[in-house]
Formats: C-alpha cells, sequence, structure tokens
C-alpha cells in the first residue's frame, strides 16, 4: 500500500512539475478570493481549500440556515462519502465515513471512528455504550460553519479519528451589532405532533476590539411518534463568547451550558422484508415508548436509590468553559493554543428495545422470576380490566407447566398470540469530567511552513449501569401498562402474588437485575508535527506524523444479587425480592501507543483548478466498553486492549468556478483490527458477555461533490458516494439456542460489509430570485447487506424534502418546510424475529435460513425507520 501511495504522488508531481518549475509567483497559500474558502480544520495552518490536499466539505451558516435538521448530525447527509443514521431523532445517531465504521445500526456506538467538535475540540474526549457527543452537540442559531473533513490528514491532526473530523464552529460578534430571533412550530407525523422552538443569537461590539457573541435555544417537542404522556425533546442550550483581539492576535473565551431531554425512536413491529411495512395495527407515526411510569430501585453499588422516571427520558447535562488564543509571536512564528473544561451528566431513564412475548411461554414467568402453578393476570393499569388470563398446569411429566388462555381481551393479536410487549428499563447515571488542550507552534519560513504540537486529554468518568425493572405493555401505539398477579404455588409455597408493583413494573429476579459500576480516569497524551512545502508555486508538499500515548486506569464493581424476601419482607411481592448477596471488583491499567503518519502532493493547475494525493495511516484506540466488558474477577487477566489500524490512499480534482465548481475524491481503505463481541442470553433471561474478536475489512469508491448554476437564479448541488466494502478477514459469533453452549464462530470473510451501501446521494436544485427561494432535495440510499453475514438485503429508499422561503424585509424572513414528503417508511437498522431471546441475539446469527423461514411465514420483525412526515414554519427577525 505505502508502494501504491508513492507511486501516486510521484505519479502527479512528474506530470505537472517541469511545466511549473520555473514560475516565480506570489505565494497564495492565504490569499483568497471569492470562489474559495480557508480552511481550518484537518490543517495545521490556515490554508485556502484549493492549496490543501485534504476531502474537506465547508457548510456556511446560510444554507444551515434554511434546513430544518432532525439532529446535529443530520446536517452531515450533504456531506459526500458520510453515511448517516439519523433515524433515532436528536442523540444515539451514527456517522460512518469512507467504509470505516461499526455500529451504525445501533446508535449505542455511533461515533467511533470520527471526531465530532465545537470550535476545533473534541466535544468529548470519551466514548462508551450509550455515551457518545450527540448527546452535547445541537445545531441552533450560534452555528457559523460546519468543516467536514474525510478521512486523510484527520488521522493526524486530532486524536482517535480517522474516519474525518466535523467541526461546528459558533459566531462571534463583529464590528456591528447583530442578532436574529427564530420561531419554529412544527406539525409532525400523522398524529400532527407539535413542535414549538425559539432560537436566539445576538453579538457586536464591545468597544477597545473586544467583542461578544450570545445565543442558544429551548423548544418543546411533543415528538414525530409522540409517546403521549410527555414531549419527546424538551430542553435547550446557552452559548456565549468574548473575544479580544489585538495587534498581535487574538484570545476567545467561550462558555456553554446544556440541559436537554431527549428520547428516541425505538423499532416497530414490520412485515415484509423486500418491502418493509408497519405492522397491522401501527403507522409510521407510532410510538412504543413506555407512559409516564416510575420505578424505585436500590442503588446496590453506590448504596441508596436509583429512581426511574421513564417522562424524564435522556436527560444531559453539558457545562463547559474554553479558551481560544492566537499569537504572532513574530519573524514569522505563531502559536495557537485551545483548551477547554467540561463537566458533563448523562440520567437515562428509558428503555432498551420493545420485544414480543408469549404469555403462554415459560421464557415471560422466568423473566420475572414467577414461573408456577396457578392463574395469572394481566390487567390494565389504569382501567383495572383483566386483559388476559392465563392457567399454568402442571404437567403429568417434566417440570414445565401446560398453559391455557382463560379470557383474551388484548389488541393486535395477529402479532403474537396471547402476547404482549415486553420492555426492560434501562438506567444508567453517567458523570464525566474532561480536560481537552491542544497546542500548535508554527513557523512559516520561506517557502515553508513548520508545525509542533501536542494534544492533552483526561477524562474522569464514572458510571452506574443496569436497572432492575421491566414492564409488560399492550400491542398497541402509546401501549398500556398491565399489571400482573399470580395466584398459585411458585416453589411449592401457595398463595397470592403482586408480580409487579403498583406502577406496573416487576422486577428481575437475582443476577438477571444485577447493576454495574464502572471508574475510569482516561489521559491521553499526543505529539505531532506537520511540514507544509510550496515546492513552486503550483505544487504543495504537505505530510505530518502523531504518537499518541494512551492510559486507561480504573475498576469496575459487579454486584450479584439474590432472590429473597425483599425489603418488604413479604415473598409474595416478587417486585423487590432480589437482594444483594456480595459484591467484587476488578482494577485495570493499561497503556496504548500508537503512531500515525500522512503525506500528500496538492498541485495547483490555476486559481480554479487542482489535483492531489494522499496516503495515510491512522489508528483509533478502543473505547472504554472494552475496559467496561471486563467486569468479572475470572476474566479481568484477559483484558488485553487492541488498537484499530487504517490505512487510506485518496486522489481528488477541485474545481471551482463561477457556474459550476467539483470535487471529485477516489478513495481506498483499509480498516484492521475491530473488535466484534457483545451479549447473548441465558436461558433464565440473563445475559453473558461475548469473547471479543477481531476482523479487517477494506473499501474502495469515489466521492462527488458539485454545484451547478447553470442560469441565473438557478442552482444544482448534489453530494454522492460510490462505493463497496468487503471483509478481508471476519469471524463473528452466532448465538443459536440460549447460552452459550452452542456459540460458534463463523467465518464471514469475503462477505459484504453490513449497512454499508453501495450508493448514497443527495440531489437539491433550488431556485432563488429578489426575495424567495424553493427547493427539493432527493435523498437517496442504497439497499445495504442487513448482517455481515449477508442474509439479506435492507432495500434502498428515497426521501424527499421540500422548501420555500420569502424574505419580506431586511428584518423579517420567513421559510416552510415539508421533510420526507412522500412520508416513506426508510429503514435504517433492525432487529430479528424470532422469540424473545432470539430478538436480543446478534443479527450475524440471523441466518440466510431463518430469513426464507421468515419470508415464507411473514413473521413480524422490528425496524427503526426514518421520522414520516413533518411540516415546519420558521419566522426569523433580524436586527
Amino acid at each position: 500500500m505505502k508502494r501504491k501511495a508513492y507511486f501516486l504522488m510521484v505519479g502527479i508531481a512528474s506530470l505537472y512539475f517541469q511545466n511549473v518549475y520555473g514560475q516565480q509567483t506570489e505565494n497564495d497559500s492565504l490569499k483568497s478570493n471569492n470562489i474559495d474558502e480557508v480552511v481550518v480544520t484537518g490543517v495545521f495552518d490556515k490554508r485556502l481549500k484549493m492549496n490543501s490536499p485534504i476531502a474537506i466539505s465547508v457548510l456556511k451558516k446560510d444554507f444551515i440556515e434554511k434546513q430544518t435538521p432532525n439532529s446535529a448530525a443530520d446536517l452531515l447527509k450533504n456531506v459526500p462519502g458520510v453515511y448517516v443514521n439519523s433515524s433515532n431523532g436528536e442523540i444515539r445517531n451514527s456517522i460512518a465515513s469512507r467504509g470505516i465504521t461499526i455500529g451504525t445500526q445501533d446508535g449505542s456506538f455511533g461515533y467511533e471512528y470520527v471526531s465530532m467538535q465545537e470550535d476545533g475540540l473534541p466535544i468529548t474526549n470519551t466514548t462508551y455504550f450509550n455515551y457518545g457527543p450527540d448527546f452535547f452537540l445541537r445545531a441552533d442559531a450560534t452555528i457559523d460553519q460546519l468543516d467536514a473533513v474525510r478521512g486523510g490528514s484527520s488521522s493526524i491532526t486530532t486524536a482517535n479519528a480517522p474516519g474525518g473530523i466535523f467541526n461546528y464552529i459558533s459566531k462571534t460578534g463583529g464590528n456591528k451589532f447583530a442578532g436574529e430571533v427564530r420561531f419554529r412550530t412544527g406539525f409532525q407525523g400523522a398524529n400532527t405532533s407539535g413542535l414549538y422552538r425559539t432560537d436566539i443569537n445576538f453579538g457586536g461590539p464591545l468597544g477597545n476590539n473586544w467583542f461578544y457573541n450570545f445565543g442558544g435555544f429551548y423548544r418543546y417537542d411533543e415528538g414525530a411518534r409522540n409517546p403521549g404522556d410527555y414531549a419527546l425533546n424538551n430542553g435547550g442550550q446557552i452559548k456565549m463568547n468574548i473575544v479580544k483581539k489585538y495587534n498581535r492576535g487574538s484570545v476567545k473565551v467561550y462558555l456553554k451550558y446544556l440541559n436537554d431531554k431527549n428520547g428516541y425512536s425505538m423499532s416497530l413491529p414490520t412485515r415484509g422484508f423486500t418491502d418493509p411495512k408497519v405492522a397491522e395495527g401501527f403507522n409510521n407515526s407510532s410510538s412504543v415508548l413506555l407512559p409516564e411510569v416510575q420505578y424505585t430501585q436500590q442503588n446496590f453499588v453506590e448504596g441508596g436509590t436509583l429512581n426511574y422516571n421513564s417522562s424524564n427520558l435522556v436527560n444531559s447535562k453539558y457545562r463547559s468553559i474554553g479558551v481560544n488564543w492566537d499569537h504572532k509571536l513574530g519573524e514569522g512564528w505563531t502559536l495557537d493554543n485551545k483548551i477547554r473544561y467540561s463537566n458533563n451528566d448523562v440520567i437515562y431513564n428509558t428503555s432498551s428495545s420493545t420485544s414480543i412475548i408469549s404469555a403462554t411461554s415459560t421464557a415471560l414467568y422466568n423473566l420475572v422470576g414467577a414461573t408456577g402453578f396457578g392463574t395469572y393476570n394481566f390487567r390494565d393499569l389504569i382501567t383495572g380490566q383483566t386483559m388476559l388470563s392465563v392457567n399454568a398446569a402442571a404437567p403429568n411429566t417434566g417440570t414445565t407447566p401446560i398453559y391455557s388462555v382463560n379470557q383474551n381481551n388484548l389488541t393486535n393479536q395477529s402479532l403474537g398470540a396471547n402476547s404482549v410487549f415486553v420492555t426492560p428499563l434501562n438506567l444508567y447515571e453517567n458523570r464525566v469530567e474532561e480536560l481537552l488542550e491542544q497546542f500548535t507552534i508554527n513557523k512559516k519560513w520561506r517557502t515553508m511552513s513548520f508545525s509542533l504540537g501536542g494534544y492533552f486529554g483526561y477524562s474522569d468518568a464514572a458510571r452506574v449501569s443496569g436497572g432492575g425493572g421491566v414492564s409488560f405493555t399492550t400491542l398497541e401505539p402509546q401501549p398500556r401498562i398491565l399489571t400482573v398477579d399470580f395466584n398459585g404455588s411458585i416453589n411449592g409455597l401457595g398463595g397470592n402474588y403482586q408480580i409487579t408493583n403498583p406502577n406496573g413494573v416487576a422486577q428481575f429476579p437475582g443476577n438477571n437485575g444485577v447493576l454495574l459500576g464502572f471508574y475510569a480516569k482516561q489521559r491521553q497524551l499526543a505529539g505531532f508535527f506537520g511540514h507544509t512545502w510550496d515546492i513552486t508555486p503550483a505544487l504543495t508538499l504537505d505530510w505530518g506524523v502523531r504518537y499518541e500515548n494512551g492510559n486507561v486506569k480504573g475498576h469496575n464493581t459487579r454486584t450479584y444479587l439474590k432472590v429473597a424476601s425483599g425489603l418488604d419482607n413479604n415473598p409474595y411481592t416478587l417486585y423487590d425480592n432480589t437482594i444483594l448477596d456480595y459484591a467484587q471488583t476488578v482494577n485495570y491499567n493499561r497503556t496504548l501507543e500508537t503512531f500515525a503518519y500522512s503525506a500528500a502532493l496538492n498541485y495547483r493547475i490555476n486559481t480554479n483548478l487542482a489535483v492531489y494525493g494522499r496516503y495515510s495511516h491512522g489508528n483509533k484506540a478502543p473505547d472504554l466498553d472494552v475496559y467496561f466488558a471486563t467486569n468479572r474477577v475470572t476474566t479481568i487477566q484477559f483484558l488485553d486492549p487492541q488498537k484499530r489500524t487504517t490505512d487510506q490512499i485518496e486522489a481528488g480534482i477541485k474545481a471551482k468556478y463561477n457556474a459550476f465548481d467539483l470535487f471529485v475524491t477516489p478513495f481506498y481503505s483499509v480498516l484492521k483490527n475491530v473488535p466484534a463481541g457483545g451479549f447473548a442470553t441465558m436461558p433464565d433471561g440473563s445475559f453473558y458477555a461475548l469473547p471479543t474478536l477481531y476482523n479487517d475489512f477494506k473499501t474502495f469508491g469515489v466521492e462527488i461533490e458539485t454545484t451547478v448554476r447553470p442560469i441565473d437564479n438557478f442552482s444544482i448541488r448534489a453530494v454522492a458516494t460510490l462505493q463497496k466494502s468487503k471483509i478481508t478477514n471476519g469471524t463473528f459469533w452466532i448465538t443459536n439456542a440460549a447460552g452459550p453452549q452452542d456459540d460458534i464462530k463463523g467465518d464471514f470473510s469475503g462477505n459484504e460489509t453490513s449497512a454499508t451501501p453501495r450508493a448514497f446521494f443527495n440531489i437539491t436544485p433550488m431556485y432563488s430570485k429578489n426575495k424567495f427561494y424553493t427547493f427539493l432535495t432527493w435523498n437517496y440510499m442504497g439497499e445495504r447487506q442487513a448482517n455481515n453475514r449477508n442474509a439479506f438485503k435492507l432495500p434502498s429508499f428515497s426521501l424527499f424534502d421540500f422548501a420555500l422561503g420569502y424574505n419580506f424585509s431586511e428584518s423579517i424572513s420567513a421559510s416552510f418546510n415539508v421533510n420526507n414528503l412522500f412520508d416513506n417508511y426508510a429503514v435504517m437498522s433492525w432487529l430479528r424475529p424470532g422469540s424473545y431471546a432470539e430478538q436480543r441475539g446478534t443479527l450475524d446469527s440471523f441466518t440466510p435460513e431463518l430469513y426464507q423461514a421468515a419470508v415464507a411465514n411473514n413473521s413480524p420483525y422490528f425496524t427503526v425507520a426514518n421520522p414520516p412526515r413533518s411540516y415546519f414554519l420558521t419566522v426569523v427577525y433580524k436586527l
């Protein structure tokens, strides 16, 4: 691969070198013109885009303001090469670049190979299961610009991000006071759920070269898939900064406070695989989130109690203060230093994926420790009506009860005879403190620029993880909670049992409801060097190296539980019969070193046309999940974190004229040593960790970005990605029946990588004249392999977004947007059909044979799709 990169760069150089060697023109590294942009992301020093051998897209504020994204990640659909799964909503989304991906079907691991940044620093340096940057990132009126760098130099210019850098740059005050207020309302989905949002941003001079900017947003959003009892998104953020400019530089001090509650789209029952549709009784706007329910359990890790309230959803709080300092030291020397402290909390009060479970199956009663002989009654929590009554009779032989239904008043029983939804309650409390700093010293000497710098990241993370509660609900949108009682004998003790508490929450018995405590201090040190040489006025060499040393030190506490008579000393109240048996703590301290490098040649044919080639070798240190997964005394000795490596070759042609611009980037990407593990289910319903396996992938393709302006007032913007990704060395766990006894390794080498479409693009024709504009965006997503086993493909789809706007005056404007104009159900992720245990198995355990059987039986399964059709009206008042 190194040889290929060498020939690529030498070929570009030799093709043009003699043509330009004798030319003597002024170095135009920063001589901007009206059709070029200055690049500040993914480079060590500011350069024009035409002079920068990187794959970068720049989204300006006037473009961003015309959008109505569902999340900050949604904006990245306007960048080629970036696969965006934003179907979950505001949070828990997934970003992948150039096949450097994992977890794009599960928002728990959505940003592992990219750096989501604000103002040049990562939003958070810590990622692990259900904790990532988009919990703290919102697109609002304070955003001035979005820089998106794919691969390449991201391996050496930022930490742990070989897939790309996405930098959301905030507005700062100018020489004149300017401000705006935006009011947005919306009607979403078939239920016309409401959205009410206000954004503000004000900025200007304070005198004596001081400037300020203040802004943020607040919104109340019932959600396109409205849960009913509470808003799906409720909260906002405040951002402010003060800038002091002086002769030799500037200092910016900025603060941010975010307090937001967010839900995310749960998977919906679905029929059909080639043309999936929401199952009977549901529609594209349905929600299966729990109604408002409260549940209190003991905190066996830290003491006290844990209080669950479904209406609190995922409550993210982010408090940060930072300083950016640029200073000219003289004689071509400059200093750039960025530092930020943040204190973050993410409190989960939500549920894991809802599943269908039969009330005539022992699995349901095993889940809550209530397997016995007698009569079970499922009652509506609100009305008390008996919705289902099941008799469990003693068999003639064996110990498994024989079930018969006495009464069934449940809805949608075609999805599963005598079945209900089972929804485990997730309760996570995360506390993270972070200090991040990056400094760069730059020296310009003749036609060269030298950069030397360092990066420091320190994170102190604490997490209590678990949730011993589980609810049973009706098979319908905005489901009703069912209480469950039992009259009979369990383990030889007869009587009247309350399986659920008065709020309709049962308890996982014993270790099925285990709580875990994770405590880690992550320290990351990096040093980097970059060199840019304008060999001639047209030919530029750009190269750099990066060394990183990362240490993770901490401990995990695992509680071991047992069944007893509980807090109330009453064995017949099963909902509180789990108590602490004992706890064990394991300690770890691991250090990992990585070395990355990248080199490129850029040839500027003329002011409007350039070509480049680049080779990059990058690394990704494992997330904290690798350390948290090892929480048993018997397994801590096997903790062996491994770095993941990437190798990329890319070339590009950049053309920028008044009538059109074009950026075409072929690429070849290799990703190695990707861990594959996960969890599977024991026969009693508890979970066990699968041993980690490691896999390799390769992807090649081309990224295209263009804007064409064929006539006045009309333009067409298009971004497209054509690619093919392959598993070059892949082993994955196949979990069959419950328990590890028949788990086997499947070798999927040679298969196509899952969730990686061969083609995806969006095309936006726009017409604007005087005070009016309108556009229609066509988003296309090609078919994707549903799993690494290539059992079947998720189908392709098209979504259309429409907008029009009008400026009534210099101060007042309005816009109208329709997202998902034709209300298509566009599947982005799925859960396999089958029993409760099978639905929670790995996707790769779903075989082509099981797929054929599911198709023949028209079996229901679960999918998550993009939001339904929604309408938005925005009014802007500018001061």
